[in-house]
């Protein structure tokens, strides 16, 4: 069996659509998404929309989580208020991602689940008790055995940290898929996770970059030209 998990789009439709070429190519059997769909970019409502026609089962991110329950960053937020700025920026841009949305699509992100089993995959926005809180790439095998370990199958994917990687334990693999959007790893490319018969691989797929920043400079969200910033640079940077 082929399993494609494309994570974190972030409202980039020129990195989704770019993905989904590519899909084309590698043909999976199923399509799982991530979790953090809309938020963060200059399309919420067209990613939502596509994802639900294609039908991709998925998990909830907190970057969903966050437009259908506000509370949830002020609940994380509150353990690092040297980082304020950075919380008053995102729920600047969630508002106005609640507002391209409109109540439905919010209504059906909050439908998302925290979890996805599909043959020996479980797949997991950040960790299985919080979406969003996660190891980062360079956390311990014994911290990734003892946060993924319990869901009992030989894979465990996350996203979240915009970082893929693969790590292979004893009788557990752990992989960060990478995100279509906002890479952090320095390569700006879109990376989605291919599985082929329980071997993982990363995928990073070329799309244009420049046509979603001008769309994010036509959308006047808040704080384009941070996005802008980390699109380019496929860095994590402070609004």
């Amino acid at each position: 069996m082929r399993i494609a998990i494309v994570s974190d789009i972030h409202g980039n439709r020129a990195a989704l659509e770019a993905v989904l070429i590519d899909l084309k190519q590698t043909a999976p059997d199923v399509i799982l998404h991530g979790g953090d769909l809309a938020h963060g970019g200059s399309s919420p409502a067209y990613i939502v929309d596509r994802v639900r026609g294609l039908g991709w089962q998925g998990v909830v991110g907190n970057a969903d989580e966050v437009l259908f329950r506000p509370k949830s960053l002020t609940e994380f937020s509150s353990s690092l208020p040297q980082l304020q700025h950075l919380w008053t920026a995102i729920e600047e841009m969630a508002a106005a991602s609640r507002d391209a949305l409109g109540d439905e699509r919010i209504a059906w992100l909050s439908t998302l689940p925290m979890h996805q089993i599909v043959d020996s995959v479980a797949l997991v926005h950040a960790s299985p008790s919080s979406c969003w809180r996660a190891p980062d790439q360079a956390a311990s095998d014994a911290e990734l055995e003892s946060t993924y370990g319990g869901y009992g199958k030989p894979i465990a994917v996350y996203g979240h940290i915009h970082h893929p990687f693969i790590r292979d334990l004893a009788g557990l693999i752990v992989v960060n898929s990478g995100s279509v959007s906002m890479s952090y790893d320095g390569d700006p490319r879109a990376s989605y996770l291919l599985i082929d018969n329980g071997v993982p691989s990363i995928r990073r797929v070329e799309y244009k970059i420049e046509a979603e920043i001008k769309a994010l400079e036509e959308s006047k969200i808040p704080h384009a030209n941070w996005i802008v910033r980390m699109l380019k640079t496929g860095r994590p940077e402070m609004p």
